[in-house]
């Protein structure tokens, strides 16, 4: 990182921006095109968890690269100058890198389910429909790399 005072290397600090971040962008890359998508997620143990459908762009992409970098940020505020260039960005965010996969474990697609579920609701007791589980993805980021920013 290029200037050392703004690094996070808190893994406290890491895991709470994780937790409270609402979307992860993850990048992706087929034929040298990058593709980003926001996603919900969930985010336990050095991994990330999404859900999706089981076919569109990301998932060929996947199958193809499962190489990811993903980015999450928080408490971003545009803080104005007086002349254009003194113009910045408040924020915290969080970026890494690491390797997709695809959860086909029944038991281990409920638990995925139920982290991302605990991240927006608090709550991780759910119970999800045989079919609803066979109709979705699970994808399972084991992360290799992981650097906090602030901007403050």
């Amino acid at each position: 990182m290029r200037r050392k005072e703004r690094e996070i290397t808190d893994e406290n600090i890491i895991k709470s921006i994780m937790q409270e971040a609402s979307v992860c962008r993850i990048a992706l890359c087929k034929d040298n095109k990058p593709y980003i998508v926001p996603m919900s997620f969930g985010f336990r143990d050095n991994y990330i968890y999404l859900h999706s459908a089981q076919e569109g762009k990301k998932i060929d992409i996947l199958k193809d690269n499962n190489d990811i970098c993903f980015e999450v940020d928080i408490k971003d505020q545009l803080v104005k100058g007086e002349k254009p260039c003194n113009w910045t960005m408040k924020y915290y965010s969080v970026i890494g890198f690491g390797k997709s996969s695809f959860v086909e474990d029944i038991n281990e697609k409920i638990d995925a389910m139920n982290i991302i579920m605990e991240k927006y609701s608090g709550r991780s007791d759910f119970e999800f429909p045989q079919a609803a589980l066979n109709k979705i993805a699970i994808i399972k980021i084991e992360l290799d790399q992981i650097t906090g920013k602030k901007s403050q």
